[in-house]
């Protein structure tokens, strides 16, 4: 290698024996700024995703940059004919930094231009300043001591973007603030979810025998499948993205094989059948063992659960399908079913009734959360809604669906669902997903006719994407760029997944168990504080109890409203408003913004919902309501001001009861986000920070009250002398359905 290094500096005409300083200190700076470029391209060889070995990849990129820099160097070379008072080693320089500049532009790596121009820069200012130094010190020419200073000037050039790629980052908005519950389920002897159970798990898989990557579904499966063809519910595979497929996996989709993970319990009777499925993440990178934590502790408390391999359909380096492959990620998930319900009828296989087809959940993460939901709309559906020429016949009894940090919208279609039971998580951390898009499918999921179906979301404060699969990791997004993300700020693994395991396992006991004791965990997080992790949890809810009353989606007149008329009072901010996501996407809600500030009249601000016809409550009854801090440019309400009001409820007889927001709940505060370590990588996430919402349930005890027929609520704004709120979907939770 050495030697072909010099035929080629040969033929660019550098100067063997640089006759001044000066000119070798050039000659250094052009070798230093040549390593730098080689670097870069054994870098981009050993992330680019190909399935194989990073170390082989590497080095190919590592021969071609060789041959890459020389060939540009020479041809550039040809340019002194112009420039022949310019000594060779300024043409050498010059040419090297436009090369490795240009390649670092090239590359990107998904960084901003901004950023890439300052990490570069002083890239580029330490190796010349390192190698032109160094050249120098060895041939003994010039201040040893001079060039040693240079020496050390380079390295810390080098230090300044290196040392913020290796820090983690930091909490930039700690938040000091402690949740509450008068409800306390471990005092009240309730077993927490996360607990280990009862039963012994037996793990196995099945899958087509014959996959070349990994033995788990090739050689080592216990149960054969036979493949499905996909073909019509993917027609987007094709040109590279089909051809890098089939070479990598060995089949096409028109063979889709149906690969699974299981744990069972050793549990006699039909059981529960839970399905697991990843999301988007590179599909050379299996992501479904990530979600044994689930399957493990899910099963030892009763539940056949199975992580759902569909990798295949995932994302490489020659493109993924940009979400037009959802329909098939929910079309697998009915054929795992289809698969499970064959064994279950066959008197001949081990898992003959095995797993009950009417008491199923299905569970998702990231773009497999939103497949979850398509998945349990087209259960019902006897036609493909795409394409008629593929035939449905599903009707399983899918009686729980549970998003994690889901993406909505990546197909074109919106799920509405009724009649089922729905939870999402969400880390506020989340840079893949970076808001809570899996409240717009709790928007669309409505609950009549039955007391036992109801809705959830939990916003997991510095919880991000990735840690909700235990391979995924606390970077969301891959090397480099994923480097320089915040991950300082987050809470561990390991915590993140135990509050995962304690709101999944709540809902897996109160699905299947019929468990009313864990509706407190969705109605308020702190209920299970000793469960959980240290952290701040918003929690949205209603039930097939609830009665909303006033929800501000009907039309634009700010004082009427769904079950009677508004009165507002004294207001700085008073709109209705579509409440927008950081990225400014809309959560798929509206509400009413109301900001108060007293003033020299001290006047007292209060919002009242009059109603048509009088609502009678009584001892077991909830009020209910959403909220969350908002922001108007107009007002500026500082983020440590508590905000606390008088709740009014006036009987028909024109007695009124009272209560207050806080002697019932803190509201949250503002809920801000640094996600990039460098404040300018930040804009591409939209603003620091969402309206959040969460639901208050006040019972009317609270009130002091068994009973009462009720003609208006009343929000009075005399506890706090400013603040700024959205308020959405008022109403009451009966105990007994009317």
């Amino acid at each position: 290698m050495i030697s072909q290094f010099k035929k080629l500096q040969k033929l660019n005409n550098l100067p063997k024996k640089p006759k001044t300083s000066g000119e070798g200190f050039l000659k250094g700076a052009f070798w230093g700024l040549l390593l730098l470029s080689l670097f870069m391209m054994a870098f981009a060889g050993y992330f680019f995703r190909t399935g194989l070995s990073p170390y082989l990849q590497a080095a190919a990129y590592l021969v071609v940059g060789i041959l890459a820099f020389y060939i540009f160097r020479w041809l550039g070379t040809l340019s002194r004919a112009i420039f022949k008072s310019i000594p060779s080693s300024y043409v050498s320089l010059i040419l090297a930094v436009i090369g490795t500049y240009l390649l670092a532009s090239y590359m990107r790596l998904s960084w901003p231009q901004g950023q890439v121009n300052l990490t570069l820069g002083l890239g580029m200012l330490g190796m010349m300043l390192i190698g032109g130094a160094l050249n120098n010190i060895i041939k003994s020419r010039g201040s040893k001591v001079f060039y040693a200073l240079l020496t050390i000037l380079g390295f810390v050039c080098l230090y300044i973007p290196v040392s913020g790629i290796i820090s983690s980052g930091e909490d930039s908005y700690p938040i000091v603030f402690e949740g509450t519950s008068n409800i306390k389920l471990d005092e009240l002897g309730i077993d927490n979810p996360a607990n280990t159970g009862s039963y012994e798990v037996e793990y196995f898989t099945y899958g087509s025998g014959t996959d070349k990557r990994r033995r788990d579904f090739g050689s080592e499966v216990k149960y054969k499948t036979a493949p499905v063809d996909g073909s019509l519910l993917l027609p987007e595979w094709k040109g590279k993205r089909k051809r890098w497929r089939e070479r990598y996996w060995g089949f096409g989709i028109h063979e889709a094989p149906i690969n699974g993970r299981v744990w069972m319990p050793k549990k006699e009777g039909k059981l529960p059948l839970i399905l697991i499925v990843h999301g988007n993440h590179g599909m050379e990178h299996h992501s479904d063992p990530g979600y044994a934590y689930l399957g493990e502790l899910l099963a030892s408390r009763g539940f056949i659960t199975v992580s759902v391999d569909e990798n295949y359909i995932n994302g490489t380096w020659s493109g993924d399908f940009r979400g037009r492959e959802m329909p098939i990620r929910a079309w697998l998930l009915l054929k795992h079913l289809e698969q499970w319900n064959s064994w279950s009828k066959d008197q001949s296989s081990e898992l003959f009734q095995k797993a009950d087809l009417d008491q199923v959940m299905l569970m998702g993460h990231s773009r497999g959360g939103e497949a979850v939901s398509i998945a349990a709309a087209y259960n019902k559906l006897p036609y493909f809604p795409d394409d008629a020429n593929v035939k449905f016949d599903f009707n399983f009894g899918i009686k729980g669906i549970v998003t994690i940090a889901p993406t909505d919208q990546r197909y074109f279609r919106r799920m509405k669902l009724e009649n089922i039971n729905y939870l999402s998580l969400q880390g506020s951390y989340d840079a893949d997903e970076a808001s809570f898009f899996g409240l717009r499918q709790y928007q669309r999921v409505s609950n009549t006719d039955s007391t036992d179906y109801f809705k959830a979301g939990v916003l997991i404060h510095k919880a991000n994407h990735g840690q909700f699969n235990s391979i995924w990791g606390r970077r969301d997004f891959g090397e480099p760029y994923g480097w320089f993300l915040n991950t300082g700020a987050l809470i561990s693994g390991e915590e993140q997944r135990q509050a995962a395991k304690v709101f999944i396992g709540s809902f897996a006991e109160r699905v299947f168990n019929k468990n009313p004791a864990y509706d407190a965990v969705f109605k308020n997080a702190y209920s299970a504080k000793s469960w959980l992790p240290n952290t701040v949890f918003l929690n949205n809810f209603y039930d097939a109890h609830d009665e909303v009353l006033f929800d501000f989606e009907g039309d634009i007149n700010l004082k009427t409203g769904k079950s009677g008329s508004i009165q507002a009072d004294n207001f700085k901010v008073w709109r209705e408003e579509a409440l927008k996501m950081r990225g400014g996407e809309t959560q798929g809600t509206n509400s009413v913004m109301l900001g108060w500030e007293k003033d020299s009249l001290e006047l007292i601000s209060s919002y009242e919902f009059n109603l048509n016809q009088p609502f009678s409550i009584a001892s077991g009854d909830e009020l209910i309501f959403s909220i969350g801090r908002a922001s108007d440019e107009n007002l500026k309400i500082e983020d440590s001001v508590k905000v606390d009001f008088s709740i009014n409820l006036i009987s028909t007889r024109n007695d009124t009861i009272q209560t207050s927001l806080a002697q019932y709940k803190e509201l949250s505060p503002k809920l801000k986000i640094k996600y990039m370590k460098l404040d300018k990588m930040n804009g591409s996430f939209g603003d620091n920070w969402e309206i959040a919402m969460e639901t208050v349930r006040i019972p009317l005890s609270s009130f002091s009250e068994d009973s009462v027929v009720i003609s208006s609520i009343q929000f009075v704004f005399d506890k706090t002398d400013q603040g700024l709120i959205a308020l959405d979907n008022i109403g009451f939770r009966k105990s007994l359905k009317k």
